[in-house]
């Protein structure tokens, strides 16, 4: 079956929607791009205000802060100014959000780089709740999931790509540290340092208001905005109605696993620059353990397509207790190992990543019913561990070293395993 032909589509609205889902697909690639970046900034950041591994965790605090404040007001613009409108803003959002990079970098600082920060996660967010209702819309609702799945692919292309690009274009000088350097040559490195930034964001938002121009110019096929409700607006709608859905005991445990996977996750690719830096590890320059980043999010992508196919024999909860326990037995490596077989250890946990949120979020909404709806928006909502979890991280680095601060980590794949294990069990 075409991923657009319905029952009545004609050629000429399947060669458009062809056309619109290349369009969005490339839109999935630029938040995973730029989502990704993230990981390059915060060794970089870190290094060039001198911060605490608690106060560098702010970056991602911000971002995905965005995600649960600009997430009501995006379905409700969405709801106002269409699909078309709303993804037009979403990119010419991110676009200033990249804009404010210049300077922050040009000032140096850091208050205004988690202003930025935020303004471009704003426009992603309305950038996500616009895309992915009208993805499942554009063409046969049996082929929705296939649609979606396509253009997630490219999102975590995006995130594979990234690091090489920030390893390139902004850990590419060594910051200067030997308090002997003469403090002028120290404040000259700096200011290298913080233009490297500027050039980057400056190209990314260049690229962003271009789509926008593309998108703005673009004949969209007109679809219903039914769907056009914003995930975390739909979990409030369940607080208020008070209804039995926070009774499903498999939904609410699936959501504490979403809000810990994605915090584990994002806490892993945050500190990996920084981690593999370590003498201990491998002691390489920043701009060179940059790189490694896109094996971590390769493995992820990859294991994407793996677990699809294993999935289709093995019960999805038996795979997700094996991924769960492989990640925190590779956790242990990392907290008491060294050199390469910590540094294998800690890629490889992307792998393990690979199928995590997916099948979480499939048992989590499991026999819901006509409370699916609901349960979903509550499962969005949860990705805001994004935001707390990798600060949580960043306190015990602080206070108990990079290395064992990752046992916040494996707690997370734990509970991870357990609800694979018992906790999806829907309660009849």
């Amino acid at each position: 079956m075409s991923l657009f032909n319905g029952p009545n589509k004609t050629s000429f609205h399947t060669d458009q929607n062809r056309a619109t889902l290349t369009l969005l697909t490339s839109l999935f690639f630029i938040w995973g791009f730029i989502t990704c970046l993230n990981d390059i900034l915060i060794p970089h950041l870190k290094s060039l205000f001198t911060l605490s591994y608690t106060q560098v965790m702010m970056v991602q605090f911000c971002f995905f802060t965005a995600y649960l404040l600009i997430s009501i007001p995006s379905g409700n613009l969405v709801k106002r100014i269409g699909y078309k409108g709303a993804i037009v803003s979403g990119l010419a959002i991110a676009g200033f959000g990249c804009l404010l990079f210049y300077p922050a970098a040009a000032l140096r600082m850091y208050w205004l780089f988690l202003s930025a920060f935020f303004v471009l996660a704003s426009g992603i967010t309305l950038l996500q709740v616009a895309a992915n209702p009208y993805v499942t819309q554009l063409g046969s609702p049996e082929t929705s999931s296939s649609r979606l799945t396509l253009t997630q692919a490219f999102n975590s292309l995006g995130t594979t790509v990234a690091p090489y690009f920030g390893a390139t274009f902004i850990l590419s000088n060594t910051l200067i540290t030997d308090s002997a350097v003469n403090p002028s040559a120290i404040a000259s490195q700096q200011a290298i340092e913080a233009a490297a930034v500027q050039n980057p964001y400056l190209l990314i938002s260049l690229i962003l208001f271009s789509t926008a121009l593309v998108c703005q110019l673009f004949k969209w096929p007109d679809l219903s905005l039914d769907q056009a409700t914003s995930p975390i607006d739909t979990a409030l709608v369940a607080v208020k109605k008070e209804s039995r859905v926070w009774q499903e005991r498999h939904l609410i445990l699936g959501a504490i696993a979403i809000f810990l996977y994605v915090g584990a996750e994002v806490s892993i690719g945050s500190f990996m620059v920084n981690f593999l830096s370590e003498p201990a590890i491998t002691g390489l320059p920043n701009h060179e353990a940059a790189g490694y980043l896109s094996i971590y999010w390769g493995g992820a992508m990859i294991g994407r397509f793996l677990g699809a196919a294993i999935m289709e024999k093995i019960k999805p909860n038996k795979v997700l207790v094996f991924h769960a326990v492989a990640a925190a037995l590779l956790i242990m490596v990392v907290i008491f190992g060294s050199g390469k077989v910590a540094m294998i250890a800690i890629l490889s946990i992307g792998l393990c990543n690979s199928i995590m949120f997916p099948t979480i979020f499939s048992l989590g909404i499991k026999n819901l019913g006509a409370l699916t709806e609901q349960g979903s928006g509550i499962l969005c909502a949860a990705i805001v561990g994004g935001a707390i979890v990798p600060v949580l991280q960043g306190l015990l680095a602080d206070a108990f070293g990079i290395q064992h601060a990752f046992a916040l980590a494996c707690l997370c794949y734990l509970y991870i395993a357990y609800y694979g294990w018992t906790g999806h069990t829907v309660k009849t």
